[in-house]
């Protein structure tokens, strides 16, 4: 517009520019509310997000995961997504959740990003203490199995090795863990058994110590070799109709992963569980967890501990 003519949308020239057409929210709805603005429309973002990609991501990893994803996550699942859309070169959510259908290595890499691996040393730390006393009880002479569910990066199932250990004041203990995770690339490096030192703050000196060595790089520690073959890694879905495992185990490690299961899912995979425990074997959950929907297969110890509903027939 050349200086001196008049504004074409005979507006005055201070007047501020209208908006964007897709950021109006409209005056109101017809019972008077007024609603929200799409999440497509928010300032900042690189992609459109649109709510109809969330509900089919939402219905895509609960399929296939049983994870149950709230409202609530719908700006975590975007920025976890969109690394994703730059790697593929996808100009759309829509394009990449079409990729999905031809790629299997893409539908991997999209679970893993969408599942969450929060974990450290020794967490919950009462659950280990039980564990070892339980572990000191055993008195025939056999292999003792526990299967951790939520490996995720091994901090868990080496925190179950080294209570083995202590419990039997051996680097050999009658022990077998099976540690298995949905996430191929965290199960990767829990089989390193490699920790930077802050993930070791929950890990006492003398502890560190005895089961581990020093990294090959400086302030980075190893798990011991003989704690490493303890432990056999696996991927498994929680929802797959097979899981390679056999009983039966002394301990169940499923901790803080309920919580992503809505409560049909849990009471399936709960049921599962039952056949594979021995009848004075526990059930560990996560501190926010309760099972009150399956009384039917599950009692509870106290302490986020649960027994087979049958176990008084021992």
């Amino acid at each position: 517009m050349a200086i001196g003519d008049p504004p074409r949308s005979g507006r005055p020239l201070s007047s501020p520019p209208p908006r964007p057409a897709s950021s109006v929210r409209p005056a109101s709805l017809p019972d008077g509310s007024r609603p929200p603005l799409s999440h497509a429309s928010l300032p900042g973002r690189e992609f459109a997000f649109t709510d109809a990609d969330f509900e089919r991501i939402r219905k895509l990893i609960h399929a296939h995961a049983g994870i149950a994803l709230s409202p609530a996550k719908q700006d975590m699942v975007y920025s976890r997504l969109a690394r994703r859309l730059r790697a593929c070169g996808d100009r759309t959510f829509a394009e990449y959740l079409l990729r999905l259908d031809r790629d299997r290595g893409e539908w991997e890499i999209f679970v893993n990003s969408l599942t969450t691996n929060l974990t450290s040393f020794f967490r919950e730390a009462h659950h280990f203490d039980l564990l070892a006393e339980r572990l000191r009880r055993v008195a025939e002479k056999r292999t003792i199995r526990i299967w951790c569910n939520a490996a995720s990066t091994g901090e868990e199932p080496y925190s179950l090795a080294i209570t083995a250990c202590e419990a039997f004041d051996s680097l050999t203990p009658p022990v077998q863990i099976i540690a298995s995770d949905i996430d191929t690339h965290v199960l990767a490096q829990a089989a390193r058994g490699l920790y930077r030192q802050d993930r070791l703050e929950r890990v006492s000196a003398e502890r560190v110590r005895r089961y581990f060595v020093a990294g090959p790089e400086h302030g980075e520690w190893c798990v011991r070799p003989e704690l490493q073959r303890l432990l056999s890694f696996r991927r498994i879905n929680l929802l797959d109709p097979i899981w390679p495992v056999q009983g039966p185990l002394d301990a169940i490690f499923c901790r803080n992963v309920m919580i992503y299961f809505d409560k049909p899912t849990q009471y399936a995979i709960l049921k599962r569980f039952v056949p594979l425990l021995r009848k004075d074997g526990a059930l560990f959950a996560g501190h926010s967890e309760s099972f009150l929907h399956a009384v039917d297969l599950f009692r509870s110890m106290g302490r986020t501990v649960y027994q087979r509903l049958d176990a008084d027939a021992v």
